[in-house]
């Protein structure tokens, strides 16, 4: 499933895909917010619950992710249209849920068609990471 999603600022995100709950992938559970948490410290969630995006650079992408929480997303190798994009994708694999880089794709139209772009780690920035942000890569 591909979930297309506006750059920071924009209304709302435009969904391709409907992601549900019930298709969580073994050991996840919820949390209080209603975003999939795995045992064991990883933090995930899930990619319809994206609602805007900020490229810091062609290998880092910043995604709010319900009202608080900010995402970061670091790409295995350069992804060159992810930062003049007007809309991305993220594509979950294997599960409905995003814990690690192995779980998402992102996706970048370009003129000659989509850029997919795969994700090296996915971590959830603390509270004063999301403080410390420019305004240039907050979502």
């Amino acid at each position: 499933m591909t979930t297309w999603i506006a750059p920071a600022g924009a209304l709302a995100a435009l969904a391709l895909g409907a992601m549900t709950l019930a298709g969580c992938t073994a050991g996840a559970r919820m949390s209080a917010e209603g975003a999939p948490q795995r045992t064991g410290g990883r933090q995930c969630f899930w990619a319809s619950s994206v609602n805007g995006f900020r490229a810091v650079d062609d290998r880092t992408v910043n995604l709010r992710v319900g009202v608080r929480d900010i995402y970061q997303l670091d790409l295995i190798g350069p992804c060159p249209e992810v930062d003049w994009a007007s809309q991305i994708g993220i594509q979950s694999r294997g599960g409905n849920s995003i814990c690690t880089g192995l779980d998402a794709v992102l996706i970048a139209p370009t003129s000659i068609g989509p850029q997919r772009c795969h994700v090296r780690t996915v971590r959830r920035l603390t509270p004063p990471e999301v403080a410390a942000l420019p305004d240039a890569a907050r979502p």
